[in-house]
């Protein structure tokens, strides 16, 4: 059992699965917020805002005496635009057409709340992501595959949406929803070493 019990205020299993590879098997509570209703400066702002909504309301839910709950969200930049969930079919095949070929910026806000004490750490983590020059044919048959409708941008790293990526310049994990090294960064920040959250 490990020390302290994280919580995942998140339904995403692409980071419940990271969590878990890392030898974390945190308790997941979905927060319910709506993330339709927030709006920023940036999407970097917007991510923040987010991850703090989703951890703030899961914090606000739970009746334990010792627990770290971390909310995320992501977005992906893309010449100043921020892409979130496609709408639709045809939405996922348009936002890669105009991926293609090209250079965004995957960012994921991060906040982690100390239920105990109150305290809070929060940063927004940001990979570079380049994008592969799939043809229309197979951006329509990865869009028919599902997977593009459930993730920000419309793309993943770690499913079929891995052979349409080149290359990324950063974490892999944050691409994936959940920075790793900045979430052991934010616990040291609440005075807990992530060995403390092993299995």
């Amino acid at each position: 059992m490990p020390a302290i019990p994280l919580i995942l205020a998140s339904a995403s299993p692409a980071r419940l699965r990271l969590l878990r590879s890392a030898g974390i098997d945190p308790l997941v509570v979905v927060s319910g917020v709506d993330e339709s209703s927030v709006t920023g400066a940036t999407a970097s702002d917007v991510v923040q805002q987010l991850a703090t909504r989703k951890a703030s309301a899961v914090a606000a839910k739970l009746d334990l005496p010792r627990a770290l709950v971390v909310g995320c969200d992501s977005l992906l930049e893309l010449d100043g635009t921020a892409f979130g969930k496609p709408a639709g079919s045809e939405d996922a095949v348009a936002r890669w057409q105009e991926m293609r070929g090209r250079v965004g910026t995957l960012l994921t806000g991060h906040c982690l709340i100390d239920i105990e004490t109150g305290r809070r750490a929060k940063a927004v983590a940001a990979t570079a992501v380049h994008f592969g020059m799939p043809s229309d044919d197979e951006i329509r048959a990865y869009v028919a595959s599902g997977e593009p409708q459930q993730v920000a941008g419309a793309f993943t790293i770690d499913g079929r949406g891995g052979a349409f990526i080149d290359s990324i310049d950063g974490d892999a994990g944050n691409v994936i929803g959940l920075s790793l090294p900045l979430l052991r960064s934010l616990l040291a920040q609440l005075g807990t070493r992530i060995v403390d959250l092993w299995r």
